[in-house]
């Protein structure tokens, strides 16, 4: 069982079994709600997902729906009807253990910013650049 929670605490939940798959999402939808360039996501079977708390919804768009905490804005689940029936996308940087499901897939690579392609090809730095 993983366990997951928002930023403040407001929202927990517990999910059983392991994921069909988990992505990283790079479509425009995903980038505006988590101001973000891209979103780790892991799928279960809605039935697996237990929520304590209650999220705030967002239709982003005809069959999808948001979930997010009202109090800290920390994005939590998604559903869509028409793509993913009775499924739930779970925010994998949600977790507890947010390495728990490694992303096997980029997945809406068709919308990725120009430059994500190279992103790992940047300097890496323990914290933040000395001046």
């Amino acid at each position: 069982m993983a366990k997951g929670r928002c930023q403040c605490g407001s929202i927990h939940y517990e999910v059983e079994g392991e994921p069909i798959y988990s992505a990283i999402c790079h479509c425009s939808d995903c980038r505006r709600s988590a101001g973000a360039p891209m979103v780790g996501w892991a799928l279960f079977a809605e039935a697996n997902l237990k929520v304590v708390g209650e999220p705030r919804l967002y239709r982003s768009s005809e069959d999808a729906t948001r979930h997010f905490c009202a109090s800290c804005g920390t994005g939590l689940f998604y559903r869509n009807s028409k793509s993913f029936p009775g499924m739930v996308d779970i925010q994998t940087s949600t977790l507890d253990a947010p390495s728990l499901f490694p992303p096997v897939i980029h997945v809406q690579w068709a919308e990725a910013l120009p430059w994500m392609g190279a992103a790992h090809e940047l300097p890496h730095v323990e914290r933040y650049p000395e001046d």
